[in-house]
Formats: C-alpha cells, sequence, structure tokens
C-alpha cells in the first residue's frame, strides 16, 4: 500500500472515531457522570500518558530548541481551547449540530493553507469543498435530531470557535510532520495540554463519583480517551506527511455523515431523502478534493 492511500485510509478512520465521539462524549457529560472540563481533563491526560509509553519503542529524535515554541502554540490552539470548546459545546447543543458546524474547517484550513503553507488553490478542491460545505449547510437547515440541548445557540458558537482553533492546529502541525515522527512532538504537545487544561478540569476531576458508572458510561469515557483522542491525534499527523493540508480538512465532512449514521444507528435520528442528498454531496466533495490533478507531483 502506498503512502497516500494508507494516508487517505487513516483519515477515514480519524473520522469514524469523530462522528461517534459526538455522541458518546455528550453521553458522558450530560448525564452527569463528568463535568465537561473534567473529561477534557481525563480525555488530555490519559491520552498523554499512552503517547509517552508508546514513544519509548520509537527511536529518539533530536528536537530544535525553538521548536518547542511551536509544540506549545499546538498545545494550546489542537488540544487546550479545542477540545475544552468542544466539549462544552457539545454539552450545549446537539450531536448533529456540532457535527455540522465543523464542516466551516476545511474552508478555513483551504485559506489558512494557502496563506501559510503556499499550497495550491485548484479547481478541483475548491468544487469540492462547495460540495461538501453545501451539504453540510443542507443538514444544518433541514436535519433534525431528538436530541434538544440546553443552549444550542451559545454551544454552537463553542463548536464554531472550536472549529477555528483546531484549522490553526492543522497548519502549525503540517511544518511538523515534515522535521519529525507524530510521536516525538503529540507527546510533547499533550504533556503542555495537560497542564494548560489542569486549572480548568481539576475540581470536576476529583468531584468524580466512578462507583456511580455504569458499563456504557465507562465505554464512553475509554472511547473518548483512547478513541478520539489517542487514536486520532496519531493518525492525523502520518495522515499530513503524505497529503496537503487542505486536503486533510476536507474529510471533516464526513463527519456529520457518521455522526447521523450513528445517531439512527442508536435510535435519536432517521432517515430521511435530505439527509440522503447531503450525504452524497459530502462524499463528492471528499472525493474532488482526495483526487490528484494530472502532472502534480
Amino acid at each position: 500500500m502506498n503512502s497516500r492511500k494508507f494516508a487517505i485510509i487513516a483519515l477515514f478512520m480519524v473520522q469514524v472515531l469523530y462522528g461517534l465521539n459526538y455522541t458518546f462524549a455528550k453521553f458522558v457529560v450530560n448525564e452527569g457522570y463528568v463535568g465537561t472540563f473534567g473529561l477534557t481533563l481525563f480525555r488530555v491526560g490519559g491520552a498523554c500518558v499512552l503517547f509517552w509509553i508508546f514513544g519509548l519503542f520509537f527511536k529518539k529524535e533530536v528536537i530544535a530548541k525553538k521548536d518547542y515554541f511551536t509544540f506549545f502554540l499546538g498545545a494550546v490552539f489542537g488540544v487546550a481551547i479545542n477540545m475544552m470548546l468542544f466539549l462544552k459545546g457539545l454539552e450545549l447543543t446537539t450531536p448533529i449540530h456540532a457535527s455540522v458546524i465543523v464542516t466551516i474547517t476545511p474552508i478555513l484550513i483551504l485559506v489558512l493553507s494557502s496563506v501559510f503553507l503556499s499550497e495550491n488553490i485548484t479547481k478541483l478542491k475548491i468544487a469540492g469543498v462547495f460540495l461538501g460545505f453545501c451539504g453540510g449547510i443542507l443538514l444544518t437547515v433541514l436535519g433534525k435530531s431528538t436530541r434538544v440541548g440546553d443552549n444550542v445557540l451559545l454551544g454552537n458558537t463553542f463548536i464554531f470557535l472550536n472549529a477555528i482553533s483546531y484549522s490553526i492546529y492543522i497548519i502549525i502541525i503540517k511544518k511538523l510532520t515534515a522535521k519529525y515522527h507524530p510521536f516525538t512532538f503529540i507527546k510533547w504537545l499533550f504533556l503542555f495540554g495537560f497542564f494548560l487544561v489542569l486549572p480548568f478540569g481539576y475540581t470536576e476531576a476529583i468531584e468524580v463519583k466512578w462507583q456511580t458508572f455504569t458499563s456504557y458510561a465507562w465505554l464512553s469515557v475509554l472511547f473518548v480517551v483512547i478513541g478520539a483522542t489517542f487514536g486520532t491525534y496519531i493518525l492525523n499527523p502520518l495522515a499530513l506527511k503524505s497529503l496537503k493540508a487542505s486536503t486533510v480538512g476536507v474529510f471533516i465532512y464526513l463527519q456529520p455523515v457518521i455522526a447521523g449514521v450513528f445517531a439512527i444507528s442508536m435510535g435519536v435520528d432517521v432517515v430521511s431523502p435530505v439527509k440522503i442528498i447531503a450525504m452524497l454531496l459530502i462524499f463528492t466533495g471528499v472525493y474532488l478534493v482526495t483526487k490528484k490533478p494530472k502532472l502534480q507531483v
């Protein structure tokens, strides 16, 4: 399997993990098992431990001192701000709303990658982003969910700010993937991130009543930590080594599809012609963006 195919498969798996995460994370927070910032602390702390353990099995690389500041910036935007705003927003809005709002991320990444990474914006990418965005908007306007958020407008705003933060993070780590193996810098991102979220999540973390956890609650927390954090944060950099940042970004359009399918399977949503059309638009958009133009190396 060539590196490009592996990268595309890795990206698809990232979106599957993120798509399922909307329902699992919201369940844990809204059912009162763990507070938003407490779950963020467990998420970052648990993944941090895993990254440092797995990092022991990889050859150590010499890190340039100036890059530690880049690691810190990646932790600020990709770990602390990104995760705290995501979980707080998800607490207040619905899983489907949240998954659709993040479809603004590919557009932000497309613009940022053009400005900061000098990536070429092709007609195929523009068409792909447009189709995917149309599919996302269709789900936003006409898609429905039986789950109701406490404050949908505020929650949606937090998710939107989360999308901006995540877009900046993707641009930051794109440069790092050209210099280091993902385990080299991701473990530092999460170490910095842990201390950044610690003041916000400490109180909620120590108040958790573990004896009240059901099997599903344990499963949900473990999925958030291992699948939606450790798994996604290692697969994304691996994909970025072979694909452009804008290509990685457009895969986010798959999240509303995956989140919607999972919601339907869990009985909190239903199939409709609108959702089918929206999903087709999104998949077509992803195909156009990932299609490699002729004569492009």
